[in-house]
């Protein structure tokens, strides 16, 4: 039977059972300087507040330095000190269980439990809607945090209906361009009996004559907001709401991904009726600016049509503002300037040619790309979100940016093609067997960092990246989009400092060869979480830069 995972969680929950009845006192040491004495920490102020005097019981402290359970790390020690009680793990071991299977910590923690919570997602984002022409940077924004969200949650098995299929064939190539993936169609959806219940219940008072172009007539919402709308904070001024044949088939669009919602099989969908989750929820990913116009939707769609999904949801992403720039910058614009940013960059360090080799059109493309992506999610998607367009944003040297992590995905590329080049050239010999390591000998201190930080911790991060709460009160929901983007920027940090201090590919003796290849089998496993961690983002690793 396979040995199971080790988890940041597990450990931190048996933890806090061993100190007995109370909350979480223990947490997870980050900084450099405090992992060189120790690795959880259960502060003093805390312990006081549970043990009255301070004072942990022997007991207690014995049964944290024995503490074992799935999924829980191996103890060495725990000792009281002036900071609180201190805990370090068995390194070694620790090492050699997450790099012996260094795959399962590039994967979800546990997506069957994810799932279980929010099985069925429709995600709709109504700025797809439009032409790229006239997309602004919030709209934008919220396309970016709709693709990311849906391969967060897809990763975890959770089943994901994108809407709208996108018509126009500009805002194709453009979401080409951006790589980001969602689906396309030419197709409108029927909306005759959707036409017939509106004009049912169209107000009896409205003068069609005043009516513009391409209206049917308004409908009354007030019973609506009354009944569902003000338990879930809907503005209570949404009294009635202009019907347009645009405003049908949007909601026709919503209607039939509903109703025809068992006919997708490609995405798991008898599990989760085994499962016994028949309903589903819809988010509509809005920028602020739209939110209103989704409120008359949402509640328009209850009106018309009886099999409405009783769970809907607003995520309402922060409006995007530019830093000394006087005009308006379309969402296009904004790609072209950073792309020219990005062939100046890299014509200044690799020569002006460049810009012109074929080969080099598509690193381009993927580095503003990540620049942009970057930019845009690494702030809470509720959040204000303030852009500066200078050309430091995109330098490989500025370590807040897309182009950094690229950067150093590509550095880690070239150190394992340069181990396979020395190797047939008979400098190194064939990578040994994972189970023949000795990770006693990685003892460095960025080593510990970069596994205890990212590799360890990375199925956690990608169970709260997923993370809606579908069954709470309210109309809002929120998410946590831009963690994967932080966790990036932190990990290339680490990595760019460990790898320009520690010379990895050694000397060809075969005494330093058991230190290389432990490291090598580490930094497999770094690279194993940031691939992962740019495939959510919708972004290919680079070779070279």
């Amino acid at each position: 039977m396979a040995t199971r995972r080790l988890g940041v969680e597990e450990t931190l929950g048996a933890l806090n059972a061993a100190l007995g009845p109370g909350g979480p006192v223990w947490f997870k040491e980050t900084r450099a300087r405090h992992l060189r004495a120790r690795d959880f920490l259960a502060p003093q102020r805390a312990l006081q507040a549970r043990f009255g005097d301070g004072q942990v019981p022997e007991r207690v402290v014995r049964a944290v330095a024995t503490l074992q359970g799935p999924g829980v790390a191996p103890v060495l020690r725990c000792a009281p000190t002036p900071a609180g009680l201190a805990l370090q793990l068995q390194r070694s071991v620790v090492f050699e269980r997450v790099l012996g299977a260094v795959t399962a910590y590039a994967a979800p923690a546990a997506p069957a439990a994810r799932a279980a919570q929010c099985s069925r997602v429709i995600l709709h984002c109504p700025a797809l809607r439009g032409a790229p022409s006239a997309l602004s940077l919030s709209q934008l924004r919220a396309i970016l945090v709709a693709d990311h969200l849906a391969r967060a949650l897809l990763a975890h098995g959770v089943c994901v209906r994108h809407l709208p299929a996108v018509r126009d064939p500009h805002m194709v190539t453009f979401l080409q361009q951006l790589r980001v993936d969602w689906p396309t169609t030419s197709k409108r959806v029927a909306t005759e009996a959707l036409r017939t219940r509106a004009l049912a219940d169209l107000s009896p008072s409205c003068d069609r004559g005043t009516l513009p172009p391409g209206a049917l007539g308004r409908v009354c919402l007030k019973e609506v907001v009354e009944e569902r709308g003000h338990r879930a904070g809907y503005d209570p001024n949404l009294t009635n709401c202009l019907v347009t044949e645009d405003l049908l088939t949007v909601l026709a669009e919503l209607q039939e991904a509903v109703q025809h919602w068992h006919e997708d099989t490609s995405q798991g969908l008898a599990a989760a009726s085994d499962a016994g989750t028949s309903s589903c929820t819809v988010v509509h990913v809005v920028n602020c600016e739209d939110e209103f116009q989704q409120q008359k939707l949402d509640l328009l769609w209850w009106k018309l049509d009886d099999q409405a999904p009783l769970i809907q949801k607003h995520l309402v992403c922060g409006p995007v503002k530019v830093s000394s720039s006087p005009g308006t910058l379309t969402a296009p614009e904004y790609y072209e300037l950073r792309h020219a940013q990005v062939c100046k960059a890299s014509a200044l360090k690799h020569g002006k040619d460049i810009v012109q080799e074929p080969a080099w059109t598509d690193i381009f493309g993927v580095l503003s790309v990540a620049t942009i992506k970057f930019e845009m999610l690494s702030t809470a998607p509720q959040s204000q979100l303030l852009l500066a367009l200078t050309d430091g944003s995109i330098s490989t040297k500025g370590t807040k940016s897309g182009t950094f992590v690229m950067y150093n995905c590509a550095r880690l590329a070239t150190l394992f093609e340069s181990y396979k080049h020395s190797m047939e050239q008979g400098l190194y010999p064939t990578f040994p067997p994972v189970s023949s390591l000795d990770f006693s000998l990685l003892h460095d201190e960025g080593e510990w960092l970069l596994l205890f930080n990212s590799v360890l911790p990375f199925p956690d991060l990608l169970n709260q990246t997923a993370a809606l709460a579908c069954t709470a009160p309210g109309r809002h929901v929120t998410t946590r989009t831009e963690m994967v983007c932080k966790f990036l920027v932190q990990l290339s940090m680490d990595f760019s400092s460990y790898y320009n201090r520690v010379h990895i590919l050694g000397e060809p003796q075969p005494h330093l060869f058991g230190q290389m290849f432990a490291r090598l089998q580490l930094l497999q496993a770094v690279r194993e979480v940031l691939h992962t961690g740019l495939a959510l983002l919708g972004l290919p690793p680079l070779s070279h830069i």
